[in-house]
C-alpha cells in the first residue's frame, strides 16, 4: 500500500487521497460507510483507469482509513463536505462520479451543489437519505430513547465483528442532506447498478432515485443474485461499462 498524499480543507480535516493524471473526463470514487479508499471497487477502477490512461482519484472522507479524524464526530454533510473539497481542489475539468452505497447518497449532494463540474455519475448499491429512511425508520421506541439519553446506540454490522454505533448527530445531520425528498436536477447521464440480493439498501431504493432525478438520461440495472458489496470480477465489469456508457452518450452529445 502506496502512502497516500493529503489534502487539508477549510474545516482543517486531512484527507488522504491517491491521484493519477490522465485524460478526461476524470472518474472520482467515493467509498461507503466506514469504507475505505483500499477497496475492491477503488482499486480494480484505479488499475482500469491506469491501463487507459484515465484521470483518476480516490479518497479517504474524515474519519475513515487514512484521513484525520474519528468516525464517531462525522457526518454526512462533513463527508460531502470532504468531497466537494478534493474533486474542487484536485481534479481538473469535467469528472464522473462512481458512488458506492453511501457514496451514492454523497455523488448526489456534490451533483446538486456543484452540477458544473459533473459530467455523469455511476451509482452502485447507492443509500441516499439512509440515515432517515432506513435507520431512524427502523428504530424501535427503545433504541430512540437509548439514542436521546445517550446520543449513540449500538447496531450489528454484517462486514465486521465489531458494531456499528450510529450517534445522535448522525441521525439529526442526515435529516438536513436528504435527496429524494425534492427533484434532482441532473443534466447529465446517470447510471444506477443495483443487486436484487442486497440487504442493506432495498430495490425501492434505486427505483426513488430513478423517479426523483429530473434528468432524461437515466438507467437503472439489476443484477439477479449480486449483494451489496458488488465486487464480484463480472460485477466490477459492468461498473466500468457503466462509465464507458457515460462516454460514449457524452462524445454523441458532444
Amino acid at each position: 500500500m502506496t502512502t497516500p498524499q493529503t489534502l487539508t480543507t477549510p474545516q482543517n480535516r486531512s484527507i488522504a487521497h491517491h491521484q493519477m493524471p490522465g485524460s478526461g473526463p476524470g472518474v472520482v470514487f467515493l467509498g461507503g460507510f466506514k469504507s475505505d479508499m483500499e477497496g475492491t471497487k477503488a482499486l480494480y477502477l484505479e488499475d482500469w483507469a491506469k491501463a487507459q490512461g484515465r484521470a483518476f482519484l480516490r479518497f479517504d472522507y474524515s474519519g475513515h482509513g487514512q484521513s484525520s479524524g474519528d468516525f464517531l464526530d462525522g457526518s454526512i454533510g462533513e463527508w460531502a463536505e470532504d468531497a466537494m473539497e478534493a474533486i474542487k481542489t484536485l481534479t481538473e475539468g469535467p469528472q464522473i462520479l462512481v458512488g458506492s452505497s453511501m457514496g451514492g447518497w454523497i455523488s448526489l449532494l456534490v451533483a446538486r451543489a456543484m452540477p458544473g463540474k459533473l459530467t455523469g455519475l455511476v451509482g452502485i448499491a447507492a443509500a441516499p437519505d439512509f440515515t432517515e429512511d432506513s435507520m431512524w425508520d427502523g428504530f424501535s421506541k427503545m433504541q430512540r430513547a437509548e439514542m436521546k439519553a445517550n446520543g449513540q446506540i449500538e447496531l450489528p454490522s454484517d462486514y465486521s465483528d465489531e458494531p456499528y454505533i450510529i450517534t445522535e448527530k448522525l441521525i439529526e445531520d442526515g435529516r438536513n442532506q436528504l435527496v429524494l425528498r425534492d427533484p434532482l436536477p441532473l443534466a447529465f447521464p446517470v447510471r444506477l447498478l443495483h443487486g436484487t440480493a442486497d440487504v442493506d439498501v432495498a430495490m425501492s431504493v434505486p427505483l426513488r432515485i430513478v423517479d426523483h432525478v429530473a434528468g432524461d438520461d437515466v438507467r437503472l440495472t439489476l443484477v439477479k443474485d449480486a449483494d451489496h458489496r458488488f465486487s464480484e470480477p463480472d460485477l466490477l465489469d459492468l461498473i466500468v461499462a457503466a462509465i464507458g456508457e457515460i462516454d460514449t452518450r457524452l462524445q454523441a452529445g458532444g
